[in-house]
């Protein structure tokens, strides 16, 4: 199909619900452990790297603590005078160096230890770190191009419903987020569990009494953490959407520049973006404020357990005879190291928040239903002149379409049957359903009451690719890509030729221009929506988009809307030839355009209410003939509508 661009529901009636299933905290938590199931290798390395160091950090503690005990004993061996009387070490796994060797030796010795696992842990970081931001990204990567493609597959109901804002905060930043659960929160707290089973078994393998006693308040803050975690949980989802709106404030000021600066409005727009920036700031600031208040509150709750150390460590080493002075520099490091792993708890809670929010609208993108599908055993067309190619056949048999329950349809009890090779005007005011009704052929939408079929067959039996190969279109408001012209020609069909996409657009009497006034011709780079261009050229490439593929059907929406005079001409001159042997569908309110029709349809508030040729439309009393008088104010276009003269009637 040579798609040009969305075509937009008609203001109004679209009703559709916006984003919004809800997702339990449990089935949330599911989704994204199974997310990180996709990735259990790389995660599990990353463990793996992670529990080493870990390891590595408590041998090291283990080590500086024999150190001190070697140092202290053999300074208490050699000045006996100083009565230190300091309890020999004990060395790891009962490997006793030889009697022989000096104190200084021993130290040595440990001071060698204590540098090899320093490099190994080096190498050991350097490759998590390496391994972490390459899962972050991959992940990143992936979930982004899942949601980016579902988007693809959704129907206009669901655009309409959701603010363009919120769909790229969710692709960009949204995305972003959920992978904070990776790294941030699956890594992290299995980490942190892997820490404090590390760390507390290492220290009541020292002294269970001490341990016990400076780790009584750990229960206080995981309680603690679970009370932050329900305060902020609403404030991170709200976060979310009014960045969502400050997007969309953004996204329709880069689209309705023009009409901005036409209007002399930019301070207006500034102050509505600096306002919904100001909100963004003023609710981060209220969780910062939260988060400020308690990550200092549970990292000071946990270095009270060092004056616990500091009270009653003193006393075990005066009577345990097991613990030794080296014992108590390590179990305080333990200490320390136990603190900061349950300090980060707060970081923990608060990414858990972030990444849920984002992930909950993430998964509401992803879970969306798909509207309009392909069946799972597609009929093929076989009409046509080409394999899978239609004649053109096309019948509306009771038509009814509503964008929402409870609401005015916007399609009502439309039969109509069309030839192949007919061309058919429709004609109606503003929504009165002419764009609704033509997006039911592509299956932009598919009818809520009746069937539209295609060579007798329904729409809804055939493949949606194979459809919408047989259909061109041409919307009233011409999308063009940020590529060259040939390539935007081409866009429906990247493998036509250069002969093939200049034939397009000799027919749409684009070919003139492209060679003549741009400067690169058919290489010429067009900026974002084809701002470079003047109205009427884009709808040309778009029309010469549209015939490349050659299809059997086409739907041109209101394709002289947007042109001079002149132009309007050349095209309606190009598209009685693009139109033969087509069948043709044109929203058009132009006389000029109306009287090429073979069949003209007028549409009032869905209903069909006329259907005719010109003539016998010109014949009745009805919408048709009105709209041609409003048109023919001058004698010459009432001569040739056979229309009496003013004075004459």
């Amino acid at each position: 199909m040579a798609a040009n661009a969305q075509p937009k529901p008609p203001a109004g009636d679209l009703q559709a619900p916006p984003l919004g299933t809800e997702l339990s905290n449990g089935q949330l938590i599911r989704r994204l452990l199974a997310l990180a199931w996709q990735w259990r290798r790389a995660t599990v390395g990353i463990l793996v790297m992670q529990a080493l160091l870990l390891a590595m950090a408590v041998g090291g503690l283990g080590l500086l603590g024999l150190a001190i005990d070697v140092i202290g004993y053999g300074l208490s061996q050699q000045r006996p005078d100083l009565n230190l009387h300091l309890k020999p070490p004990q060395w790891p796994l009962g490997l006793t160096p030889p009697e022989a060797w000096e104190p200084l030796d021993r130290v040595a010795l440990v001071a060698l230890l204590i540098m090899a696992i320093g490099f190994l842990r080096f190498l050991l970081e350097r490759g998590s770190h390496i391994a972490t931001a390459t899962l972050v990204q991959n992940l990143v990567v992936d979930l982004r191009g899942k949601v980016y493609d579902k988007l693809q597959r959704l129907s206009f109901r669901f655009f309409g419903a959701n603010d363009s804002g919120s769909l790229i905060n969710r692709v960009t930043g949204d995305v972003m987020m959920v992978r904070l659960f990776i790294d941030r929160v699956l890594i992290q707290m299995v980490m942190l569990l892997m820490s404090l089973v590390f760390f507390a078994g290492y220290m009541m393998s020292l002294n269970v009494m001490l341990t016990l006693l400076c780790l009584g308040s750990t229960p206080l803050l995981w309680l603690l953490t679970a009370y932050f975690g329900r305060r902020v949980k609403p404030a991170y989802r709200e976060n979310r959407k009014l960045f969502d709106d400050c997007i969309r404030v953004l996204s329709e000021n880069a689209r309705g520049v023009h009409v901005v600066k036409g209007f002399s409005r930019q301070n207006l727009e500034i102050a509505k973006f600096n306002a919904a920036s100001e909100v963004v700031s003023s609710h981060n600031r209220w969780i910062f404020r939260q988060v400020s208040f308690f990550v200092p509150l549970i990292m000071g709750i946990a270095r009270m357990n060092l004056v616990v150390l500091v009270l009653a460590g003193g006393y075990v080493y005066a009577n345990d005879p097991a613990f030794s002075f080296g014992d108590l520099i390590v179990f305080a490091g333990l200490l320390q190291q136990f603190t900061q792993q349950v300090g980060s708890v707060a970081e923990i809670a608060n990414a858990v928040q972030a990444s849920m929010t984002g992930a909950r609208r993430v998964f509401e993108v992803l879970d969306a239903p798909e509207e309009v599908v392909s069946p799972a055993d597609p009929v093929s067309l076989g009409g046509g002149d080409t394999p899978g190619g239609a004649r053109g056949r096309v019948a509306f048999e009771g038509v009814g379409f509503g964008y929402d329950e409870g609401a005015p349809d916007a399609v009502r009890e439309v039969d109509l049957v069309v030839q192949p090779g007919m061309c058919v005007a429709v004609l109606g005011a503003t929504g009165a359903g002419k764009s609704t009704l033509l997006s039911m052929i592509p299956r932009f939408y598919d009818p809520t009451a009746g069937r539209v079929t295609l060579d007798g067959i329904d729409l809804k039996q055939l493949g949606l690719q194979e459809l919408r190969r047989n259909i061109g279109i041409v919307f009233q408001e011409s999308f063009l890509f940020s590529n060259s012209v040939a390539e935007n020609i081409a866009f429906g069909r990247p493998e036509a030729t250069e002969a093939q996409v200049r034939r397009a657009a000799q027919i749409a009497q684009a070919d003139g221009f492209i060679r003549n006034d741009l400067a690169d011709g058919y290489d010429t780079v067009l900026t974002e929506g084809g701002g470079n261009l003047s109205g009427g050229r884009r709808q040309r490439i778009a029309i010469a988009r549209a015939l490349l593929l050659d299809p059997p059907i086409l739907i041109l929406d209101d394709p002289t809307a947007a042109i001079d005079p002149e132009t309007e001409h050349e095209i309606l001159d190009a598209m009685d030839h693009a139109m033969q042997g087509r069948t043709t569908f044109v929203v058009a309110h132009r006389l000029s355009t109306l009287r090429r029709a073979d069949l003209t349809v007028v549409l009032d508030r869905g209903r069909v209410v006329q259907c005719g040729t010109h003539d016998e439309l010109m014949a009745q009393d009805g919408m048709y003939k009105h709209a041609a008088e409003v048109q023919a104010a001058d004698d010459g276009s009432r001569r040739l509508l056979g229309l009496p003269l003013k004075g004459e009637a």
